[in-house]
């Protein structure tokens, strides 16, 4: 079990540097056909930008654009108990409570590290769940900011979003300027527009992959941390047959959620249902 957490980290760090050098060859290719060495210093600042401000802010936009509302204990003591219970028992700041008004059984958690994480369920997983399977998924959850999954996920999507930005900037540039003014004239525009269109692609691929190691080891975590494998198999498989939600989400903020809704594409931010499931059951004996 812990050589599997061990080898997800070690894949996510491996993508992470894939997104490092990703970005340093756009802003060197772009250096080079305007043979212009500023232009690589502005591509650097612009992500870094563009991260810090995703950095510090994770929390607030994640909350605005799920709608979701702060509890306190008063207000739904089963949910409030069982983070309270869970944040305890690893040593972990309280993190803020969140409610949304969704029937889809879901839950995400969001923040730039424990001392600034949220944790948030759907009325539709509380309705659904008895509270054996709530604890699992909200340890999943606690998993997440235990991991500093949370951290990372906002990290990357800053970076998969000064991606789209550069990307965008690049066609403009190629489309409007036609070849002009770069040191291979339609040939470089022509590249700098393909490089453009598969740039975001890639960048996108990268983050479901990041997306997907973390979510295989915050299943994991939270077996771990319940010692109930069958609570959090239990609850992959109710969050794999409840209703379908009717809020259309951001697709950053589904990247959060336990459950991506179970369509699956190359896209797909989380792994099937059933091959989370199949990865408890063949090591639940192990915990």
């Amino acid at each position: 079990m812990y050589k599997d957490i061990a080898r997800n980290k070690r894949k996510t760090w491996l993508l992470m540097f894939v997104f490092i050098l990703f970005i340093a060859a756009i802003g060197a290719a772009f250096a080079y056909l305007y043979d212009d060495s500023w232009i690589f210093i502005w591509v650097a600042t612009l992500t870094l930008v563009y991260t810090a401000f995703q950095y510090f802010m994770s929390g607030k936009i994640a909350v605005a654009m799920s709608g979701a509302k702060e509890i306190q204990k008063k207000d739904n003591p089963r949910l409030y108990n069982i983070v309270e219970n869970l944040s305890i028992q690893e040593g972990m700041p309280m993190p803020k409570v969140y409610i949304m008004q969704d029937p889809n059984p879901n839950a995400f958690a969001a923040g730039r590290d424990p001392k600034h994480a949220i944790v948030a369920a759907t009325t539709g997983l509380l309705d659904l769940m008895d509270d054996r399977e709530v604890q699992a998924v909200m340890a999943h959850e606690i998993g997440h900011v235990k991991n500093y999954d949370i951290r990372l996920a906002t990290l990357v999507f800053g970076l998969v979003s000064a991606i789209s930005l550069l990307a965008n900037i690049g066609w403009r540039i190629g489309f409007l300027a036609g070849g002009r003014n770069n040191k291979n004239g339609a040939v470089g525009a022509i590249a700098l527009i393909v490089a453009s269109i598969l740039a975001p692609i890639i960048a996108a691929i990268v983050q479901m992959a990041v997306s997907r190691q973390r979510e295989y080891l915050a299943d994991t975590t939270a077996a771990l941390i319940t010692r109930n494998p069958d609570a959090m198999i239990s609850a992959l498989k109710k969050l794999g047959s409840g209703p379908k939600s009717k809020v259309k989400h951001d697709a950053a903020l589904q990247a959060m959620y336990i459950s991506d809704g179970g369509i699956k594409t190359l896209f797909s931010t989380h792994p099937p249902i059933a091959k989370r499931v199949e990865r408890l059951e063949k090591s639940k004996f192990n915990f």
